[in-house]
């Protein structure tokens, strides 16, 4: 409060430098709370015993390379950290390479490596189709393993679209055995792919995006038709309203395994790892089930 002495000049000056000041107390506020938030999201600090353990690997490395659950991209950081120089020189005509390991520290490693004596590779399908036909040819005929593949946007050796005759060279080069129909009719009803998505609750444009990245199968009466779908109980169990225990977002999914989100969708298409799809909430799409095979590399043994 300003005192009534004061002249009408002066109060204006008051009055101006008492808006700065609050203005600057505001300020101070917003700073001090912006420290607190993220004091609180730094990493704790770690224990006498915590650090004594970390310390232990150090001198252990073979360890640290060897376990479980270190991951390539782990033994790439390890490298990264301990090497300050690799220096190659090729001796094609000796097929040989020399390598000089520079260390951190001073010391130097020499290692001659032999190069391959192979041929010009053939055209060929890479061995990541190969895996995919494998797993698929359990399940569908020669003509819909096409569609799939070429859904995903593969080629065959020599760089082409599938066809069904493509898909049956392939499996009989590679000793993969045809489908077989089963001696009972198929179950479940065979719908377009509006209907399908209404009964599953989703929007037609996800089980497009499924079909298309393969982790759902379609029919076609003839090349060309539109996409239908069969509704059966074990395609109802992957949309559901809630997550099941141990299913996890695609971000959490490339942080628990360490690889990046295209290897995630490699190994769920390969049918190496489990997938629903939320149907309810804000956090609708695909959850993935990760299981933890591997021991903490910290836990200490009872």
């Amino acid at each position: 409060m300003l005192p009534a002495t004061f002249e009408p000049e002066n109060r204006l000056v008051a009055r101006g430098l008492e808006a700065e000041w609050e203005k600057r107390l505001r300020e101070l506020e917003q700073a001090q709370a912006e420290l607190v938030r993220r004091e609180r999201g730094r990493p704790r600090e770690l224990s006498p015993e915590e650090k004594q353990r970390i310390q232990s690997l150090g001198v252990d490395l073979k360890r640290v390379w060897s376990a479980p659950t270190t991951t390539e991209r782990d033994k790439k950081e390890i490298l990264r950290t301990l090497l300050e120089e690799v220096i190659i020189t090729v001796e094609r005509a000796a097929f040989l390479a020399h390598l000089t390991l520079r260390w951190k520290g001073g010391v130097v490693t020499e290692i001659d490596v032999k190069l391959p004596r192979s041929n010009p590779a053939h055209n060929r399908t890479d061995e990541d189709t190969v895996v995919l036909v494998r797993r698929l040819a359990e399940h569908y005929p020669d003509t819909i393993i096409a569609g799939i593949l070429n859904r995903q946007d593969r080629t065959t050796g020599t760089g082409k679209r599938f066809t069904a005759n493509d898909v049956g060279n392939l499996r009989r080069h590679r000793g993969i055995a045809r489908f077989e129909p089963p001696t009972q009719p198929p179950q479940g009803e065979l719908v377009s792919i509006i209907k399908a998505a209404a009964a599953l609750d989703v929007a037609p444009s996800t089980l497009h995006r499924w079909l298309a990245e393969g982790l759902i199968a379609g029919e076609q009466i003839t090349p060309g038709a539109p996409w239908q779908i069969r509704i059966t109980d074990e395609l109802r169990a992957r949309f559901v309203a809630e997550a099941p225990p141990g299913y996890v977002p695609m971000i959490d999914a490339t942080k628990l395994l360490g690889v990046s989100r295209q290897t995630v969708l490699q190994r769920i298409k390969r049918g190496e790892l489990e997938t629903v799809h939320i149907v309810r909430g804000l956090r609708k799409g695909l959850r993935i089930k990760i299981v933890d095979t591997n021991p903490d590399l910290f836990a200490q043994s009872p």
